[in-house]
């Protein structure tokens, strides 16, 4: 399954960075829970419409989050960058 068949999906897009790293740009729409808050936050994940698309600034946060995350049961994926993750968001028609 392509980024792309997921984001048609309509799931959530989780950024891992910190919250300045957020702040200086981030995917439209997308929501902001830093990779050290992951594991005390995994209910509000599970909350979350799914799938949950998790990146970061290169994979490697995201990687990390999303393998936690889906030994708790939680449905997600990394999306890896968030650039070209946004690149991705933006081609949607």
């Amino acid at each position: 399954m392509t980024i792309q068949d997921l984001l048609d999906q309509g799931g959530t897009i989780v950024d891992v960075r910190t919250p300045g790293e957020f702040m200086g740009g981030n995917v439209v729409g997308s929501i902001n829970i830093p990779l050290s808050e992951v594991a005390q936050r995994v209910e509000e994940f599970k909350n979350l419409n799914a799938p949950v698309l998790l990146c970061c600034m290169s994979g490697a946060r995201s990687g990390q989050a999303t393998g936690f995350l889906q030994a708790q049961g939680v449905e997600c994926y990394n999306a890896g960058g968030w650039m070209e993750l946004n690149y991705a968001v933006s081609q949607l028609s």
